[in-house]
C-alpha cells in the first residue's frame, strides 16, 4: 500500500505509481501503466487525467489505485486489471476465456475491410465468418466500419461468446452478428464471402517460454496451436472450401515464420496466396488466400 504521508495531486500519484512499478522490476512502460491504472481508479479517461495533474485526488480513488498497483506488481497485465482493451476504433471488454486483442491483429481487420469493401462496391456479398472470435474484436471492428457487412462469429468457449455479445451490443452491431459455439468451421454453413481467423498458433513446446503475463492470463485454448503450431490452419484449410463462394477469400493471422507452412497447407486444399502483409514491426502477419479456379 501507499505510504501514510501519501500524495494529494494526480501528478504526485502518477509518480508514486510509476516508482512502485519500477522498483518491482516489471518490464513495462511504468508511466503508461501508472496512468492507465490511476485513470481507472479515478473513473476518468487517461487523457483527461493527464490534463489535470494538479487536481487533488480523492482518498477513495487513491485507495483504489493502490489496490490496482498491487495487482499489477503481482504480475497481472494492466488491461486484465482494467477489464478492457482498445483495439482498432473501439474498446473491448475482456474475460478469462478471451485473448487480449493486440495491435498485430489490426492487420487482419484492414485486409478484411479492403476485401469486403471491394465486394460491396461491385455489388457482391459481404457475409463473413470470424473463427475463434474471442472478444469479437475482428468481427465487430469490420461490422462497425462496413455497414453492408454481416457476420457469423464462432468460438468453443461459452464465456468468450458472452463477452463478444456484450461488446457487439455496446458497439451497436449485434443485429448483424450471429454468434455460434462450434469448433472451427464445423457448425457453420455457407456460402460465405470470406473466412477470417486469428487462430491459436504457438507451438506447444514454446508455451512455457511465453511471457508470464501471456502464459498465466490468456486462455490456453487460444494460444496452443499443437506440436508444430499449425493444427488450427489444418482444420481451416480442410473445411474452408465447403463454406466459401467460388470467389471467396480466407484471411488469416499467422505467427512469426509460419508463412511458408500455412501457404503449403492451403495450396494443398486448393487455395492460392493472393497477399502476405506485414504488421507494423515488419513481420509477416496476415495472409490472404483465394480459391484456385
Amino acid at each position: 500500500m501507499v505510504e501514510p504521508d501519501r500524495p494529494e495531486t494526480v501528478g504526485d500519484w502518477l509518480k508514486v505509481g510509476a516508482a512502485r512499478l519500477l522498483s518491482a522490476g516489471l518490464e513495462t512502460d511504468h508511466g503508461l501503466d501508472s496512468r492507465l491504472l490511476l485513470a481507472e481508479a479515478a473513473g476518468l479517461p487517461p487523457m483527461e487525467l493527464s490534463l489535470n495533474r494538479r487536481s487533488v485526488l480523492s482518498n477513495d480513488a487513491g485507495e483504489r489505485f493502490a489496490r490496482l498497483l498491487d495487482r499489477r506488481i503481482a504480475g497481472e497485465p494492466v488491461f486484465r486489471i482494467i477489464g478492457r482493451r482498445g483495439f482498432y476504433e473501439h474498446e473491448f471488454d475482456l474475460s478469462p476465456e478471451t485473448l487480449e486483442p493486440r495491435p498485430d491483429t489490426e492487420t487482419i481487420v484492414e485486409m478484411a475491410l479492403e476485401v469486403l469493401s471491394a465486394r460491396a462496391a461491385a455489388g457482391q456479398g459481404c457475409c463473413f465468418a470470424d473463427i475463434g472470435t474471442g472478444t469479437g474484436a475482428i468481427a465487430i471492428s469490420v461490422l462497425s466500419a462496413l455497414g453492408e457487412a454481416r457476420a457469423i462469429a464462432s468460438d468453443i468457449a461459452p464465456g468468450a461468446l458472452l463477452t463478444a455479445r456484450t461488446n457487439a451490443s455496446r458497439i451497436g452491431v449485434s443485429d448483424r452478428l450471429m454468434l455460434v459455439r462450434t469448433d472451427f468451421l464445423a457448425g457453420i454453413g455457407g456460402p460465405l464471402d470470406c473466412v477470417i481467423s486469428n487462430p491459436p498458433y504457438i507451438r506447444h513446446a514454446d508455451i512455457d517460454g511465453l511471457a508470464a503475463e501471456v502464459r498465466l492470463h490468456d486462455p490456453m485454448a487460444a494460444l496452443d496451436g499443437g506440436e508444430d503450431g499449425l493444427d488450427a490452419y489444418r482444420a481451416l484449410a480442410a473445411d474452408a472450401a465447403r463454406v466459401l463462394r467460388d470467389d471467396g477469400s480466407v484471411l488469416l493471422e499467422i505467427g512469426q515464420g509460419q508463412e511458408h507452412d500455412v501457404e503449403m497447407l492451403f495450396a494443398a486444399a486448393g487455395f492460392s496466396l493472393a497477399e502476405a502483409r506485414s504488421d507494423l514491426t515488419g513481420i509477416p502477419r496476415g495472409l490472404h488466400f483465394t480459391r484456385l479456379r
